[in-house]
């Protein structure tokens, strides 16, 4: 699915060749010094400090002074109300965080650009208790002794994945590096040509390996690879098999690919570990919750596979995390190599990742309990109905200019995760009242439009609409009660 476009809403600029009527002089401006002690700016040096407001109106007055000399900067811009009023909204800017909640209405649920999974609200309480007090993040509170942080989360991975042994870092890609690195630096990795994948951020897998020091062997074809070119391939330098799955795109048609179960067979003869890395890794049977079947965890290692690598905030639901399990020995080699404390989590993540999984004890709750794994068995029909609600407010707040109607969608997973597998869903579709002609320019005002209100608001324009696919949108009056604000901007 497209991303949401982010295309730039250029401002316009006041022309300059000629001075306004009732121009200011730079001399008209007062002196930073005779600005801050006016009252109303005294008042903000008391709510917000003198450093940041003496900042902020060092910079306001080198702005005007610059317009000044210009001839473009009205005499009425040098007012007292008008410098404090100025100042304030520079300020307002300032202190205004840049990262923000919006409302994904992309048909993406695990948006890799809006943030991906959502965490459950057992995360964030456990987040916010465990940020506010000092906590046993590396403190053995049964012996008194110093603790490891790992074990916070291993015995749960491995209850709920049936591994000997668990680690975590701060992401899949950290978890590939630093299993790479551990196991196979200076040595030989093989690895199917039809796997050599691509993700996000230009993160390509061949390069991965040379940042970790492993010598990349390929074997096979794009689309097909049989045992024997693993076999074949195996000499005294190899040092690892790996199997890489991709969950990111797919090849169809004449292929054919080797099962976990056979290459830990052959890698078992060799006396060589298997490593997999899942990508987008799930905890559970997704069939079982009418979605298309991904490989787990657990699966993997039935197979024999002796290290499995998984991400923490796609289908797990959780926070962004690298997760490394399998057996005692290869996840002890991996623990014990120097680049693992480059790259731990840290404590917030952690009791985010610890509180995540704790649920997954529950299984029978977790359609409840994980936001994620919620919206992706969100009932059609419920979605449908909630569409069939909001047109009338939506309609009204974007006419004359477009016209809403409810409409049938369909969405993604996302995060690379079941790349041809779509999402039965609905929404509003918003098309210019006009027709296709001007619908791209009118359509561009439009999602600037939703982008400026409180909570920006995400859709994807395809085929001359805007697609706001619902199944994201959990709480309606987020965007009713944005409605006024969205019609006052069209206006």
């Amino acid at each position: 699915m497209a991303r949401p476009s982010e295309s730039v809403v250029h401002g316009s600029q006041a022309p300059t060749s000629q001075p306004c009527a009732l121009a200011a002089a730079p001399k008209d401006l007062p002196s930073i010094d005779r600005l801050l002690r006016q009252p109303s700016i005294a008042a903000l040096s008391v709510e917000h400090g003198h450093t940041l407001v003496a900042t902020q109106a060092r910079a306001l007055l080198d702005q005007l002074r610059l317009q000044a000399l210009s001839g473009a900067l009205p005499l009425k811009a040098t007012a007292p109300d008008a410098l404090a009023t100025q100042l304030a909204q520079r300020i307002t800017c300032q202190l205004t965080p840049r990262l923000r909640t919006v409302l994904n209405l992309t048909g993406t649920v695990i948006h890799t650009n809006l943030g991906r999974a959502l965490l459950p609200e057992a995360a964030l309480a456990h987040v916010q208790a465990m940020m506010a007090a000092p906590n046993n993040l590396e403190y053995d509170l049964s012996s008194g002794s110093r603790g490891e942080r790992d074990s916070i989360v291993e015995a749960l991975l491995c209850t709920l994945t049936g591994a000997e042994a668990a680690t975590v870092v701060n992401n899949n890609a950290a978890a590939v590096l630093l299993t790479l690195a551990a196991l196979a630096r200076g040595k030989e990795v093989i690895v199917s040509r039809g796997e050599l994948v691509e993700i996000g951020g230009a993160f390509r897998m061949p390069d991965v390996m040379a940042s970790a020091g492993a010598r990349l062997v390929e074997v096979g074809t794009t689309n097909r690879t049989h045992p024997h070119d693993y076999e074949r391939a195996i000499n005294k330098r190899t040092a690892l098999l790996m199997k890489v799955h991709t969950s990111n795109y797919a090849v169809q048609g004449f292929t054919s690919t080797v099962a976990e179960s056979d290459l830990a067979a052959i890698a078992q003869r060799h006396n060589l570990p298997l490593a997999t890395d899942l990508g987008s890794g799930s905890l559970i049977e997704l069939a079982a919750y009418g979605l298309p079947a991904e490989p787990t965890p657990q699966h993997m290692l039935a197979a024999g596979c002796g290290v499995v690598t998984f991400s923490g905030d796609k289908l797990l639901g959780g926070p962004q995390a690298g997760l490394i399990v399998g057996s005692k020995d290869v996840v002890g080699r991996i623990r014990k190599h120097p680049m693992k404390r480059a790259l731990r989590m840290s404590k917030l993540p952690l009791a985010a990742l610890e509180a995540t999984l704790m649920l997954y004890l529950r299984p029978e709750r977790l359609t409840q309990d994980v936001p994620t794994l919620r919206l992706l068995t969100r009932p059609v029909a419920d979605i449908r109905a909630l569409a069939q609600q909001l047109q009338p407010a939506m309609a009204q707040a974007v006419a004359p200019r477009y016209e809403v109607e409810v409409a049938d969608m369909l969405g993604q997973i996302g995060s690379g995760s079941l790349p041809i597998e779509r999402l039965p869903s609905a929404g509003l579709t918003i098309r210019p009242s006009s027709g296709k002609k001007g619908a791209g320019h009118a359509l561009h005002d439009l999602t600037a439009a939703l982008r400026t209100l409180p909570r920006p608001v995400i859709g994807r324009v395809a085929d001359d609409r805007l697609w706001l696919d619902l199944r994201g949108l959990e709480q309606p009056a987020q965007l009713t009660e944005q409605l006024p604000q969205l019609k006052a901007i069209l206006a």
